[in-house]
């Protein structure tokens, strides 16, 4: 199939031949395609992100780790690893907080993008990247981040038929110039969790089987090799039922079945799957309490007040930057965060229950 073809005509392409595709696939080749094409950040891009928001974000992230590796043994052959770390702002104000704290860590980030790799070297010239979690160093506990890496992973989206659930797949209808999102004729019969039992006609359940699987191998790398990890996304405790699939495009919600490639899609991530699979591995989890408490909790009212004391022109950036990241109508509930931590290390801060 001609690779300079757009996505959206290869898709169609690939549907005409093989018959309707996976959801999950849909969103796999969509969000590939999107990514290794361009820097979608900042007010020019498609979406703004809580590093870019403000620097208090890293800082207070950096802090939040250096802190469980000082009461955890101070070990000097630590590592950094962030998954999908954007333009390299996260780990750039983090790293600068580290240092404050005599952590100096070697850099790993697992990156796909050949765009937004070169902007992170330009932020952290030394650093090393991945394609995935396997290559990361397998000596020496890891410090990991992933702040909105594991809403873009695909999900198996399951529908409720009459008395069955279906897998959804998605056809084409090229002459109207998108796709469409239609039950499939896969019966699924097993991994359904009890509140399938009763759900409506037309309910949707998602399955996050990707985002399982790496989160079931970096816990257990994290079993074998110590460390923690912080997880930032927005989300939910599930199971539960209900589409979360959506597109952004230019700061403004889009649909998702028209111009795949062109726009980013991500779904709400379950957080009791990722903890589950860090309690298969044996590690401890914290968490998820919301983004707004987290930050809170390590400080984020004291550091605005010193950025607004040490440069007065900024108090109300400053000001909102911080209510922007914490406040119950903008990203301080609907982004959670959850911790894992091997068993042997302290508890995480940030994760009191009030």
């Amino acid at each position: 199939m001609p690779t300079d073809l757009p996505l959206a005509n290869r898709l169609a392409r690939q549907i005409a031949s093989g018959g309707p595709i996976s959801v999950a696939h849909y969103i796999a080749e969509a969000n590939q395609h999107y990514y290794a094409t361009r820097d979608p950040l900042g007010a020019d891009g498609d979406f703004t992100t809580a590093p870019e928001i403000s620097q208090m974000f890293g800082e207070l992230v950096g802090l939040a780790l250096a802190d469980v590796w000082m009461r955890s043994g101070r070990r000097p052959d630590a590592t950094y690893a962030e998954l999908g770390p954007g333009r390299g702002t996260l780990a750039a104000d983090a790293l600068r907080a580290m240092e404050r704290a005599a952590l100096a860590p070697k850099v790993h980030l697992v990156e796909t993008s050949p765009a937004l790799r070169g902007r992170q070297l330009a932020l952290l010239p030394h650093a090393v990247h991945h394609d995935s979690i396997d290559s990361l160093p397998d000596t020496g506990p890891l410090l990991v981040v992933a702040n909105e890496f594991f809403d873009a992973l695909p999900v198996r989206q399951c529908i409720r038929v009459g008395d069955e659930w279906r897998e959804r797949v998605v056809v084409s209808r090229e002459a109207e110039g998108r796709f469409l999102p239609v039950p499939g004729y896969r019966r699924i019969e097993s991994g359904l969790p009890p509140l399938a039992v009763e759900a409506p006609e037309g309910a949707i359940l998602e399955s996050p089987i990707v985002g399982a699987g790496i989160a079931y191998a970096l816990a257990h790398r994290i079993a074998k090799q110590g460390g923690a990890v912080i997880l930032i996304d927005y989300g939910y405790e599930g199971p539960a039922l209900g589409d979360t699939l959506q597109a952004v495009k230019a700061h403004q919600f889009a649909d998702p079945f028209t111009d795949p490639g062109e726009v980013d899609l991500t779904t709400h991530v379950d957080f009791t799957v990722l903890g589950n699979m860090a309690r298969q591995a044996g590690l401890r989890v914290h968490g998820p309490v919301g983004q707004g408490d987290y930050l809170r909790q390590l400080g984020i009212d004291a550091r605005a007040d010193q950025l607004a004391r040490t440069a007065p022109a900024r108090v109300a950036e400053v000001e909102a930057a911080r209510h922007r990241l914490t406040d119950e109508a903008e990203m301080g509930t609907l982004f959670k965060t959850m911790a894992w931590t091997h068993p042997d290390w302290a508890d995480p801060a940030g994760f009191d229950r009030a």
